[in-house]
């Protein structure tokens, strides 16, 4: 099949077409598709054979922008197989087929039916297909060929970047380098000149110009001064066509500002300056300003002004306004008329930031001369002292003197000046003053401690002039009287353990006086003299402006007195020196041996043991519970088909407390309280039979005798040492309950009833060391005294 590419479509393009016919025969020529092996439709066997020519075509362009009425003539596809007969039918496929390229199936024409634009799609890929019209079957094999777009000039240059802003400094040299711009053009750079752009100046010259290659703007005279003009306007053009007559353009502004350099000095617009100053103006305070000009901008227009001589040098002094660049004249001294009139100052203004590449232009500082002129005011009194500071007693009688403020006219009229107080705080109310000397004086009784310093002003104004008024702060100490006695700090709160012992320190105390150290600060304690000797307790004075509680005898007890009294005397050492009494309240408390408390509340006693009444509860409490063990006990005991005992006389009273349930009497290893019951009740000595018997029976026909060879002391000690060395068993706690001691026994009763009634001399002290076991037996038998004291 051979496709000849389109004629001219107009004597426009004839060149055209004709370049474009030699540029394929040259480049492309004829290609004849030629293959070794064809492989045939329908799954026909493979021949060997010489193929016949087939597919020839000439690459097809097709221009952009047709405008044409009538679909613009792309080509024509041709097979060799085509004998003009119409039996050859053409099928085209592929980007655009059928909607954009449309065929001739009967004559191969391909024309494009839109206008194609190159910068949307360059190229269009197609497929070519000749079949048999009648059987349908392929003539030839597919083939893929190319459409090209070609390029025509419709698009002009753009600046994507403008319009733009830049900056140049002042009296830059000729040709610095300002801004690079860039426009870009649609159209194709490698056909033609649609896209070879070169730039240009419209507006802007002679200040700029611009390379026509590469688009950089330059400045294009000397020294462009900033305060001649600072704003340019600068219009670039780039035109496509290489800048050719028919070539498209674009254009952009480029806003150019010339920035700042420091090149103009500073200037005062005067050379003389006269400035009216009152004496009245008080230091510190800005008396005038001044100002040098700088036609420069920013921190090149910074400067400092500095008064380099004068006889006013040290008595005022100038600062700069970095906001107004200006110079603010300030006070550093008062003024006064009577002494001197006028001041002449010399003020230098220069730039604090040089650019030596403009030193030639300078200096880059300027002086002016400042004549101040002092003006006369009448000045209202002065007073000697800034302030003053007075003192006075305490309980001085009204009308005492405190002190005298002084004040006097400054004017050459020296008029005399009236002293008052003005009340308008409740302070100034205490004190009066002589209009005519100045005395202030009391008007009221003070009390240092309540008010100890005291804060007023007093006026003093002209006689000729009452307008003119100065005041002059007046402080006022109050001095310190002895008339407050000593008091205890703080309400202690004393305690003294039962087990105390003789001079043992209970308590430390201190006192305070209201009056301030020189009065009041040396304390003195001791007993009241007036009562008799205290055989309870003593004070010791520690010469520290503290004291100390001693016990004065060994043990205290709640029952007999839980509360003492003891009367001090406390005297300070002012001048008459006071001194007052207070009582301290000492309570008795149960304390532990390491000293701390246990409990302070009286208790009250069952009989004279002394049981209190939560350990009477329980006891109770625990008498019921023991109740209910032995009702439950003798259930489970009458429940048993075996009773554990052999003999039912020989009944153990043994209460047993477990934490857990244990395996009941198996569990218990109790004493055998034969020997302890009555010889005539006791027939035989009976065993238990869970436990092996480890003394020999006695005889049946001398029971007697046999119990009483047996030392009761001597065994419950031994069955005490066996419990105690056991390591196998636990720690068992077993309650006995003996119905009869015997007789003729020598370690006498066991009970410890009564025994508080026996007077005894005997010191129990060694039970507190025998452990917590015997703790309730050492505070029973700890608080009895030979001697109670009330």
């Amino acid at each position: 099949m051979r496709i000849t590419s389109t004629s001219c479509i107009c004597p426009v393009l004839v060149c055209l077409c004709f370049v474009q016919r030699c540029y394929g025969a040259a480049h492309h020529g004829s290609v004849k598709v030629t293959r070794n092996q064809t492989k045939h439709i329908e799954g026909e066997t493979e021949v060997h054979h010489r193929p016949k020519r087939g597919w020839v075509w000439n690459q097809f362009f097709v221009l952009e922008e047709h405008m044409g009425p009538d679909p613009q003539y792309v080509g024509k596809l041709h097979s060799n197989s085509d004998k003009g007969d119409g039996s050859v039918k053409y099928i085209l496929t592929g980007e655009g087929a059928g909607t954009i390229f449309i065929i001739d199936d009967t004559t191969g024409d391909i024309h494009s039916t839109k206008s194609l634009d190159r910068e949307q799609k360059t190229h269009y890929v197609l497929h070519a297909q000749a079949i048999d019209r009648r059987t349908n079957k392929p003539l030839e094999p597919e083939s893929e060929f190319i459409i090209k777009v070609q390029d025509i000039n419709d698009n002009a240059p753009k600046f994507t970047d403008g319009p733009y802003i830049v900056t140049v400094p002042e009296m830059s040299e000729m040709g610095t380098s300002v801004l690079q711009v860039t426009a870009t053009d649609a159209d194709d750079p490698t056909y033609g000149n649609s896209a070879r752009v070169v730039y240009s100046i419209l507006q802007g010259q002679p200040y700029f110009s611009v390379d026509p290659k590469t688009g950089v703007i330059r400045t294009a005279l000397h020294n462009m001064d900033r305060e001649a003009r600072e704003h340019y306007s600068v219009v670039i053009q780039a035109k496509d066509m290489a800048g050719q007559v028919g070539g498209l353009s674009g254009s952009t502004t480029v806003n150019i500002t010339l920035t700042d350099v420091n090149d103009n000095p500073p200037r005062f617009p005067q050379k003389h300056y006269q400035l009216y100053v009152p004496e009245s103006a008080q230091v510190g305070s800005a008396v005038g300003k001044i100002k040098a000009n700088d036609a420069d901008t920013g921190s090149n227009a910074d400067m400092k002004y500095t008064i380099i001589n004068g006889d006013g040098s040290g008595v005022f002094s100038i600062s700069t306004d970095k906001e107004t660049r200006e110079g603010i004249l300030s006070l550093r001294k008062p003024l006064n008329y009577e002494k001197k009139k006028s001041y002449t100052l010399n003020i230098e203004g220069a730039n604090t930031h040089l650019d030596f590449r403009f030193s030639h232009l300078g200096p880059f500082k300027d002086v002016t001369m400042l004549k101040v002129i002092v003006g006369d005011v009448d000045e209202p009194p002065l007073f000697t002292m800034p302030s003053y500071v007075m003192e006075v007693y305490e309980n001085a009688k009204i009308g005492t003197p405190v002190g005298t403020v002084t004040a006097h006219d400054p004017d050459a009229a020296n008029s005399l000046v009236r002293y008052f107080i003005d009340h308008n705080t409740e302070e100034d109310r205490y004190f009066t003053i002589d209009a005519s000397t100045g005395t202030i004086k009391t008007a009221k009784i003070f009390d240092r401690e309540e008010t100890p310093w005291y804060n007023i002003t007093v006026a003093a104004s002209e006689i000729d002039n009452p307008g003119l008024v100065s005041h002059v702060p007046v402080g006022v100490r109050i001095l310190d009287v002895n008339d407050n006695p000593p008091e205890l700090a703080r309400d202690y709160d004393v305690i003294v353990c039962e087990n105390a012992k003789p001079g043992q320190v209970i308590q430390t105390i201190t006192a305070t006086d209201k009056d301030n150290s020189a009065n009041g600060a040396r304390f003195h304690f001791s007993l009241d003299e007036g009562l008799s000797l205290n055989p309870n307790f003593t004070l010791r004075n520690n010469e520290d402006n503290t004291a100390s509680i001693l016990t004065r005898r060994r043990r205290y007890s709640r029952s007999t007195q839980d509360i003492y009294y003891l009367p001090v005397l406390i005297s300070d050492g002012g001048v008459p020196p006071l001194s007052s009494s207070s009582t301290l309240t000492i309570r008795v408390c149960a304390c532990e041996r390491d000293g701390r408390v246990r409990t302070c509340h009286a208790e009250a006693f069952l009989s004279s043991a002394g049981l209190s009444t939560g350990a009477l509860i329980a006891i109770l409490l625990c008498i019921v519970i023991l109740l209910a063990i032995v009702v439950l006990f003798i259930t489970l005991r009458r429940s048993k088909k075996e009773p554990l005992i052999i003999s039912e006389e020989d009944v153990r009273e043994n209460v047993v407390t477990y934490d857990d349930e244990g395996g009941g009497e198996e569990d218990t290893e109790a004493f055998d309280i034969t020997a302890l019951r009555n010889p005539s009740a006791a027939e035989e000595l009976k065993y238990r039979r869970d436990v092996r018997p480890e003394v020999k029976p006695l005889s049946r026909h001398h029971p007697s005798s046999s119990l009483d060879s047996i030392d009761v002391q001597e065994f419950i000690k031994q069955r005490l040492a066996e419990a105690d060395l056991d390591p196998s068993v636990p720690p068992y706690d077993s309650l006995q309950t003996y119905a009869y001691e015997g007789h003729r026994s020598e370690a006498g009763s066991i009970s410890s009833l009564d025994s508080a009634t026996t007077h005894s001399d005997q010191d129990y002290n060694y039970l507190g060391d025998w452990g917590p076991e015997f703790k309730k037996l050492a505070e029973l038998y700890g608080e009895i005294e030979p001697e109670r004291t009330t």
